[in-house]
């Protein structure tokens, strides 16, 4: 019997193009996250790949972005899905849901800057969808069971959540909040936020 030579076998190619995309992926999500101006090739060095094997699994920077906002929504999505954040009290639910997952939503909010460079608006509502919509219903729950304040809008709390997770990343990158310190201080900035305010105090009393 004669064996055709130089034939990879179609596993073998399928499970390296595997590891290259989770390569590009995990490289693409760490660079553009930390800067949204990140280039093909930086990524591609990055994932220890040739610009040819990037583009060949992703043929331009528009699918490499939408990729790996699609992966980066995907570990939001994981950390978000722990169902505590529906059984907990809110404030205990808040409160283990940023000792989980503040980095992943920060990282996530951060590449909305490089994808608001190259992809849809459309298309961008839906990769933001599904983390905003899981923290948009604890919040929900948290002000229906008297444990959030009620007299915010809902979205604008919401937008707040995320601001204050950025900003607090941005701190500690700046050397004005230390490592150690961003999980306890985003705990009591966001409780003290949501905290239902003194009768007299409320906005539309």
């Amino acid at each position: 019997m004669v064996k055709s030579a130089g034939r990879e076998p179609v596993p073998a190619r399928r499970a390296d193009a595997e590891r290259n995309i989770a390569a590009i992926l995990e490289a693409g999500t760490r660079l553009l996250s930390a800067d949204p101006a990140a280039s093909v090739a930086d990524i591609a060095k990055a994932a220890g790949v040739g610009r040819a094997a990037l583009y060949g699994l992703f043929p331009s920077r528009e699918a490499l972005v939408d990729a790996v906002l699609d992966h980066a929504v995907g570990m939001a999505d994981d950390v978000l899905a722990d169902g505590s954040l529906d059984t907990e009290p809110a404030p205990q639910a808040m409160a283990g849901l940023l000792r989980s997952s503040w980095e992943v939503l920060d990282r996530h909010r951060r590449l909305f800057v490089a994808a608001d460079r190259v992809l849809a608006t459309e298309r961008i509502r839906e990769h933001h969808e599904a983390p905003l919509r899981r923290v948009e219903r604890l919040i929900a729950r948290g002000q229906r069971d008297g444990d959030f304040r009620d007299d915010l809008p809902l979205p604008w709390l919401v937008t707040t959540f995320f601001s204050i997770i950025h900003s607090a990343a941005q701190e500690r990158e700046a050397g004005r909040l230390a490592p150690e310190e961003v999980e306890p201080v985003l705990i009591r900035t966001m409780l003290s936020l949501l905290v239902p305010p003194p009768a007299g105090d409320r906005l539309n009393s």
